[in-house]
């Protein structure tokens, strides 16, 4: 029995957490809104979300709406710069540029642009009136010159197996089906970054930080310390989330949580 219960105290002593291994989040605000998928935040703290096909765009004092069924599902939306919102519609292979007030500014048809069609499956803006675009056919990344609509091809031919893609005006990241973490430049160099745990969501924060959810539960992963830390005290049913300045925003149903997460 002393055995029994010395293997026991060992057993709960390896599984049990480690100090430093969570984090508490304390609850700032809870606010209603009327969505079936929360999109994105913008730099300005405006909120993107879609209802049956519409886009909405809203702050405390107002809303604005964009809408253009035509085109089907929204897939993604960029809105690194909130004057010039890009928002992919992957069904019918075109982007959206939209303006502050989600007025159309321009309307992309990849498959319009010369007879060598693109099919794009990812896009985001990039520097100097660019967007970024993963296209299928040549399997290659390009940028597409919004001003002048030419495009030119900058990576080699890979497989865009993505289980995750961001980007920002400089680098287009992505995470392949085997949890590999890469980035390209404007010059088309493309760099194996590391290797990522399993996720169901994930957002890169920084070349060294990453903030994923796997299951009900959300984790903080530093690989400059080597430390995972779960995040403790918020909604475990989240459908999604973005962290931005120590912000964590969590999307439940019908509202949108936001947390106060102090990090190193």
């Amino acid at each position: 029995m002393k055995t029994f219960i010395q293997l026991l105290s060992l057993f709960i002593l390896v599984i049990s957490p480690c100090k430093g291994q969570s984090t508490s989040a304390i609850l700032l605000s809870t606010d209603s809104v009327l969505a079936n998928r929360f999109l994105a935040i913008d730099v300005l703290s405006h909120r993107y979300y879609e209802e049956n096909g519409v886009l909405y765009k809203s702050n405390h004092e107002q809303i604005w709406q964009y809408k253009n069924l035509a085109l089907g599902k929204i897939l993604k939306i960029d809105t690194q710069n909130p004057l010039k919102i890009a928002v992919f519609f992957e069904r019918f292979n075109a982007v959206v540029l939209l303006d502050n007030q989600l007025n159309e500014i321009k309307r992309i048809a990849f498959s319009d642009i010369n007879k060598n069609s693109i099919i794009a499956s990812a896009i985001g803006i990039a520097a100097q009136n660019k967007l970024w675009f993963y296209d299928t056919i040549s399997q290659k990344i390009g940028l597409f010159n919004c001003v002048n609509d030419d495009f030119k091809w900058i990576s080699t031919s890979f497989p865009g197996n993505f289980k995750h893609y961001e980007s920002d005006f400089n680098n287009f990241q992505w995470i392949d089906t085997e949890l590999n973490w890469y980035s390209c430049n404007l010059f088309g160099e493309i760099n194996l970054i590391r290797q990522v745990p399993d996720f169901d969501k994930i957002q890169i924060i920084n070349s060294n930080m990453i903030v994923y959810s796997k299951g009900e539960h959300l984790y903080f992963l530093d690989f400059k310390s080597n430390k995972t830390k779960e995040v403790q005290n918020v909604d475990k049913s989240f459908d999604f989330f973005i962290y931005k300045d120590q912000i964590l925003s969590i999307f439940t149903d019908r509202q949108i949580k936001n947390y106060k997460i102090q990090l190193p």
